[in-house]
């Protein structure tokens, strides 16, 4: 079994929980509140500008220049094509990318990506691997999970296509892969370490979707 296999095992009960929120359920169904997802999408925006540093982090932080070759274009790509997907949503919904960027981040936004972060500046790569890992995978499985199903409104189905598309699963094995060749090195404390934050930032990924549901606001 592969390394990669054992750790999507380990977050069986989270993925479930996943698909079973109202936030993918009425992605499909066409049931989520428009307002709901306009709000995850402006989070999202904020969320992508630290992931990108993530991914600068984990090319610096790689052992050789393959992997840091790939991890450059991946933070690359998620500033340049991520936010073009996002551009297109602010326009149906009529903000500016100022007006975007002037909206405060919700506490699992900060959350997040201040646990990324600090997992990613501090501690040695493969730790960093399992953090940001469940960013692109989990995304990539939803992905193909609701384009099963598709969606009666076509601006979620644009969102559904964008995740389950080859070009993203190209994106997804190359992190897979570097995942499974860094795991057969590992000891298994450095392996169990790795696992840890890959369970964390699986909880974050449950914790973020919610967040949009909920349009969470700060209490004070």
């Amino acid at each position: 079994m592969r390394y990669t296999e054992q750790l999507w095992q380990s977050i069986t009960p989270i993925y479930t929980a996943i698909l079973q929120h109202p936030f993918l359920t009425g992605l499909t169904d066409g049931s989520l509140p428009r307002e709901a997802f306009e709000f995850y999408v402006v989070q999202d925006a904020h969320y992508l500008r630290y992931y990108a540093q993530c991914l600068s982090l984990a090319a610096a932080k790689s052992p050789c220049d393959d992997w840091l070759t790939i991890f450059n274009e991946h933070a690359r790509a998620a500033i340049l094509v991520e936010r073009s997907l996002h551009e297109g949503f602010f326009k149906e919904f009529g903000l500016t990318p100022e007006q975007v960027y002037a909206t405060p981040m919700a506490p699992t936004c900060v959350a997040y990506t201040h646990y990324l972060l600090a997992v990613c500046y501090a501690r040695p790569f493969h730790e960093l691997l399992g953090a940001i890992l469940p960013c692109y995978w989990i995304y990539w499985e939803v992905g193909k999970e609701l384009e099963q199903h598709g969606s009666t409104n076509p601006l979620y189905q644009r969102w559904i296509d964008t995740y389950a598309s080859e070009e993203f699963g190209d994106v997804v094995r190359e992190v897979l892969a570097i995942t499974d060749t860094t795991a057969e090195t590992l000891t298994e404390a450095q392996r169990t370490a790795m696992q840890y934050h890959f369970v964390m930032t699986s909880r974050y990924e449950w914790l973020f979707w919610d967040m949009g549901y909920r349009r969470e606001q700060w209490a004070v």
